[in-house]
């Protein structure tokens, strides 16, 4: 995979092209030390992941991330790094792949690897291969995202040709999501109804009471029940502790989903088969 690294420190970019060179998959178009250079190199090389510090001198990440989606040959994964968390919402809002905190760790970054590998694998056109973790494979957070059943609307969802689905909610008419948006479902037993919580917003949504599981888990084969409350996307799912998921962000204040017994032989194949 080809990558760049966007950073205005140099012994920061230089510690980080150093880490990667450790992995065979990877293999390092350049470095530039501030966000117009960086746009330029991104235009020149097309690389499959970029490494993107956040506070830069001339344009913030942020804006950086916002100028290179609209350009025609950017279909990389963007991973935003930086010492602060404050950024983290927008850098998911502007379709990053993935976040890390400094100083990088060394689990965290080879999880990344690990995920941009498992979807190259999976996403045979490269057109395909845009910039999202959300999320992906977790990729991710996110090999197939055409793999969706029509449902109708009077069942509380109804997919779109381009593989996004349009959800019949409680609160409102409807609200159009994408599979990457997606963390958890989870089944809120007073209320008798699915919580979808998603990764741009804090509350999670209401769907319709006579949506059921089986029609939420047809949606996508990311989607996968871990307990009779709680479905996840395994997009973001980094590892079981004691029976308890933990999640990559957007996701990883979510604390409160456990595997059940007779749901844990599944997740694992799901995982393993990603």
């Amino acid at each position: 995979m080809k990558i760049v690294i966007v950073d205005d420190d140099r012994a920061a970019a230089d510690a980080l092209a150093q880490k990667l060179s450790t992995f065979d998959e990877t293999q390092l178009c350049g470095i530039a030390l501030n966000g117009m250079d960086g746009l330029r190199l991104v235009n020149e090389t097309r690389p499959d992941v970029l490494f993107l510090d956040i506070e830069l001198p001339d344009i913030s990440g942020i804006e950086f991330l916002e100028r290179a989606n609209i350009l025609p040959q950017y279909k990389c994964r963007t991973v935003m790094y930086t010492a602060h968390d404050r950024f983290m919402l927008s850098a998911f809002r502007n379709k990053a792949f993935d976040y890390l905190m400094k100083p990088i760790d060394d689990t965290e970054l080879r999880n990344i690897i690990r995920r941009v590998c498992i979807e190259m694998a999976g996403v045979p056109d490269a057109d395909n291969t845009s910039a999202a973790h959300q999320p992906t494979d977790t990729s991710s957070p996110t090999a197939d995202f055409g793999n969706y059943n029509a449902l109708d609307a009077d069942n509380g969802i109804t997919c779109r040709n381009d593989g996004k689905f349009i959800v019949y909610t409680n609160s409102v008419d409807f609200r159009l999501v994408d599979i990457r948006e997606i963390g958890v479902l989870t089944y809120n037993r007073e209320l008798r109804l699915w919580e979808m919580t998603l990764s741009n917003q804090k509350a999670p949504i209401r769907l319709k009471r006579n949506v059921g599981s089986d029609a939420l888990l047809s949606l996508n084969n990311q989607l996968v029940r871990v307990s009779q409350k709680h479905i996840i996307n395994l997009g973001y799912l980094m590892e079981v502790t004691n029976n308890t998921c933990r999640f990559y962000p957007p996701f990883d204040k979510v604390e409160d989903v456990k595997v059940g017994r007779l749901f844990r032989k599944k997740l694992i194949d799901q995982f393993c088969n990603l």
